[in-house]
């Protein structure tokens, strides 16, 4: 706790209005953004501010704006990668317009967990939430209860009531597999995820309409569980059978856990099987062979649901932005049949 010295030390938005040169007024203009604050007179303000490191009285903000200037986030996705990097790109876009970030992350899905988890964030009076729950239930909980605040997921699902942008899974999945086709692979299995996520159902969409679409047959699905341990057990045992020549993996980390449950196997990568993957990690272009997967930018996700966010909280026309555009980045874990 600060000691009453720390305290007589701390500036206030008098010292900063003094060294700025103008009123203490302005430093509040300055400090809620309102338009009337000539840009050279912002910069004066925020140079004082920078200098003697002033730090506004939130609380204070906050009674007297009844905003209190941090977005929430709801998170379900603990230790994926994506939803971390998303997370990453949310705060950074929220500190550039002066709001801070508080994030819970559910240990559990059910009803209960999310109603406890929205009334931890109510309390926290956030002005608004960035949902970040991939599991098609989560929505259905979130449906069935009243969400007095804006909200935005970074998941399109059915049941949504909040303003939705994701990634264009479908289309990223389609080109992974259309990669495989035009390689020359007739027989390409898919590695999903999880029952009831919804990247794992979009990705699975876009494989099976890329298949349809070429005339190939089609093979059902591998339900993993994202982790490179599940892909290690399903390189193991698909080696048995042999009947196809390349996989298209739903995530990065059950992909490097096929490669190397093949190569325990004896089967080559690509020579045997061709192996795509889905997220590009930082590691994917550093196993061995290199992995072939697509890309999508996860931190840009998250800036894009702040301005999603704010336009809802200043009651601003909220930007339309489209599905963000994902890439495939080839590499050598693929290669002609």
């Amino acid at each position: 706790m600060s000691t009453a010295s720390e305290r007589a030390r701390m500036p206030s938005i008098r010292d900063v209005a003094r060294l700025a040169g103008v009123s203490h007024q302005t430093v509040s203009r300055v400090l809620n953004d309102h338009p009337s604050i000539r840009p050279e007179t912002k910069a004066k303000v925020l140079d004082a501010i920078s200098v003697l490191d002033y730090r506004p009285n939130l609380a204070a903000r906050a009674l007297v704006t009844s905003k209190s200037n941090m977005l929430g986030i709801l998170s379900a996705t603990v230790g994926e990668f994506g939803p971390t990097s998303s997370i990453v790109g949310i705060e950074d876009a929220a500190r550039e317009e002066g709001y801070s970030v508080s994030t819970l992350n559910l240990s559990a899905t059910t009803p209960e967990a999310i109603g406890n988890a929205l009334r931890q964030l109510s309390r926290e009076q956030v002005d608004g939430i960035v949902v970040l729950a991939p599991q098609v239930r989560v929505f259905h909980v979130l449906r069935g209860m009243t969400v007095d605040m804006p909200f935005v997921t970074l998941q399109t699902a059915s049941g949504s009531d909040g303003v939705s942008h994701s990634a264009d899974q479908v289309a990223g999945a389609r080109a992974a597999t259309e990669h495989l086709i035009s390689l020359g692979h007739t027989d390409i299995l898919h590695l999903a995820g999880p029952q009831d996520w919804i990247e794992a159902e979009s990705r699975m969409r876009g494989y099976l309409d890329a298949l349809r679409e070429a005339d190939l047959p089609t093979f059902p699905p591998i339900r993993g569980d994202w982790t490179a341990d599940f892909g290690f057990f399903a390189g193991q045992e698909l080696s048995r059978r042999r009947d196809f020549t390349g996989i298209f993996a739903a995530n990065d980390q059950m992909a490097i856990g096929l490669m190397h449950g093949f190569r325990v196997a004896g089967v080559r990568v690509p020579e045997d099987v061709s192996v795509v993957g889905f997220d590009d990690i930082p590691v994917a272009a550093h196993v061995a062979p290199s992995l072939t997967t697509v890309h999508q930018d996860f931190p840009e996700l998250g800036r894009r649901a702040v301005r999603i966010l704010l336009a809802q909280i200043r009651g601003e026309a909220v930007p339309e932005f489209g599905a963000l555009q994902t890439m495939l980045r080839p590499r050598e874990s693929s290669a002609p049949r």
